[in-house]
């Protein structure tokens, strides 16, 4: 039987997999000055959804069984933070961006922390 945490990691997994999936477009159309640089960029914004897109695709495979994919969550909480980090900056560089402080850059930042700290612990390796 699956311990809490995990169970927990797999309803994260799941959430956030469908939210990349089905969820960043809506956000831009809604809220543009949190989701969406300005001005609009549209093929931009094709590559992120693609990205993120195929990203929630393999999350939520994922949340079948976490521990056997501990890189990919990993890969996904770090990528995420990396990207909040480099938008957080670009929108204090940049003041039309500043509702990016609001919208995207803290959801991100919060989904790659606690995806960091849910992924399942690391197995040691055996010299040979």
């Amino acid at each position: 039987m699956p311990n809490q945490s995990s169970q927990v990691l797999r309803i994260v997994l799941l959430v956030v997999g469908l939210v990349f999936i089905f969820g960043v477009w809506p956000l831009m159309m809604v809220w543009p000055a949190g989701w969406q640089w300005q001005p609009n960029q549209p093929e931009y914004e094709q590559m992120v959804l693609g990205v993120y897109a195929t990203l929630g695709v393999f999350l939520v495979l994922a949340s079948r069984n976490p521990g056997q994919h501990r890189s990919l969550i990993l890969f996904a909480g770090w990528s995420s933070i990396v990207h909040a980090g480099i938008m957080a900056v670009q929108a204090f560089r940049d003041t039309a961006e500043r509702g990016h402080l609001l919208g995207d850059v803290p959801v991100l930042a919060i989904v790659g922390i606690v995806l960091v700290v849910l992924a399942p612990k690391g197995t040691r390796m055996e010299a040979p």
